[in-house]
């Protein structure tokens, strides 16, 4: 068996406002920021923000400041499984709601989602699972 010549390393998000989309993000998934650099030196915040799952089991995730606002499709998103509906409370808005139900599967054949699709609080698509037993 052969090594692959890549694996993924870390995920980067554009921001209008890096710092405030970091936070949403660690509120909303459990991360913390990384607020120094190796050394201990404090993050300048117009620096990238970094935010990691503090068990070490998800990706870093970088928030990388930018001047202009999300104006298209994300051409890649994130899926996380969780609570939809805490989700929308804490500020995601629901572009997409799933076509599961009680007694009804969602029929993917026929263009149907099991999940919800939501946006960030600056409009960043991603998909959230139900959590399964």
């Amino acid at each position: 068996m052969t090594d692959a010549p890549a694996r993924f390393k870390d995920i980067c998000i554009d921001a209008r406002d890096h710092q405030a989309l970091a936070g949403w993000w660690c509120a909303a998934m459990g991360y913390v920021r990384r607020d120094t650099l190796p050394d201990g030196t404090p993050r300048e915040l117009s620096w990238p923000a970094p935010i990691e799952d503090p068990h070490g089991r998800g990706p870093l995730i970088w928030f990388n400041p930018v001047p202009e606002p999300k104006t298209v499709k994300n051409r890649l998103h994130i899926d996380v499984v969780g609570d939809s509906a805490a989700l929308q409370a804490a500020g995601a808005t629901l572009v997409r709601a799933s076509d599961e139900r009680p007694g009804h599967e969602a029929d993917e054949d026929a263009g149907e989602i099991g999940w919800d699709v939501l946006a960030d609080p600056e409009g960043n698509e991603f998909c959230c699972f139900p959590p399964r037993d």
